[in-house]
């Protein structure tokens, strides 16, 4: 465990707690439904923490843990040292601000995006979310979400922004994203706002940890036209292993389950190799911003 606990965000902190959690528990050789029996806890509770769902942990409920689990002083004094920053900080959108506009599946998703390394995006609709300009963003929520009032958007292009820090970060996120060539042709809030979005995605495949590929037209069926989806991977892989996150009009969700993350990291692979190189595509993007 070599996570700086003071300076860490309380989403890696649940990440990591509940991992090692998990790693205690197998090591311990204790399944979940024991573990629950001896501290009378619900099996949801235990799922959580293992998870890293809970937004917040009790201390006291990691020393009950490290005491079944028979962990050393050392170990639980780490643990607890997790648990705290979840009492004691809060994530950027746990705010009063943006807390309302915000639903549990995403919720879930934005604290695995601010721990992750790298960010494998595939979308067939629309311009991926870490690429997309303030406008765009506006566009996009005004169309698919009619119900909401003007402030409630104001709030859901703040967030989008906010996320897209993390390319800019100490450490930055490294994103590979594909996009189908029906995204550049899509106008999303008209000419100007398309001409516009284009021109960031050019400008934003010039950092070096950014790479945008176009599947163009004539490649015809490929196995990403089943839906978009986006494979997140972290520091440590055996740690906190790949996960994959979907999301349509009614819900939102992650799977961690293996074989749901190596047929889509499969899949990623297999859309690279049909995609335009990144030269390729960003030519295709700068020759679509003109016909826009």
């Amino acid at each position: 465990m070599n996570t700086d606990v003071e300076s860490a965000t309380p989403a890696l902190c649940r990440l990591q707690l509940g991992n090692e959690l998990r790693h205690l528990r197998q090591k311990a050789g204790l399944t979940s439904t024991q573990v629950v029996r001896k501290l009378f806890w619900s099996p949801s509770k235990l799922t959580r923490l293992e998870t890293g769902e809970n937004l917040v942990v009790e201390p006291s409920d990691i020393m009950a843990l490290c005491q079944i689990f028979e962990a050393d002083a050392e170990t639980t004094e780490v643990l607890k040292g997790y648990a705290a920053v979840t009492k004691t900080k809060r994530d950027w959108w746990q705010s009063t601000e943006y807390r309302p506009v915000i639903a549990p599946g995403f919720k879930a998703y934005l604290g695995l995006e601010a721990t992750a390394v790298a960010l494998h995006n595939y979308e067939s609709e629309f311009v991926p979310g870490l690429l997309q300009t303030e406008a765009y963003v506006r566009a996009t929520h005004q169309r698919a979400h009619q119900g909401l009032t003007e402030e409630e958007i104001g709030r859901m292009v703040a967030i989008r922004m906010t996320r897209q820090e993390a390319l800019r970060r100490e450490v930055p996120l490294k994103f590979a994203a594909i996009v189908s060539e029906a995204v550049l042709h899509r106008q999303v809030g008209g000419p100007e706002v398309m001409r516009a979005q284009l021109s960031h995605i050019a400008e934003v495949t010039s950092l070096p940890n950014v790479r945008v590929q176009v599947i163009p037209f004539k490649s015809g069926a490929h196995p990403g036209m089943n839906g978009a989806f986006h494979t997140l991977q972290f520091h440590d892989r055996d740690a906190l292993k790949p996960i994959i996150y979907f999301e349509n009009l009614a819900d939102a969700w992650v799977s961690r389950r293996q074989t749901d993350v190596e047929l889509h990291e499969d899949v990623f692979s297999e859309l690279q190799a049909i995609a335009l190189g990144p030269q390729e595509s960003l030519s295709m993007i700068k020759k679509a911003m003109k016909e826009h």
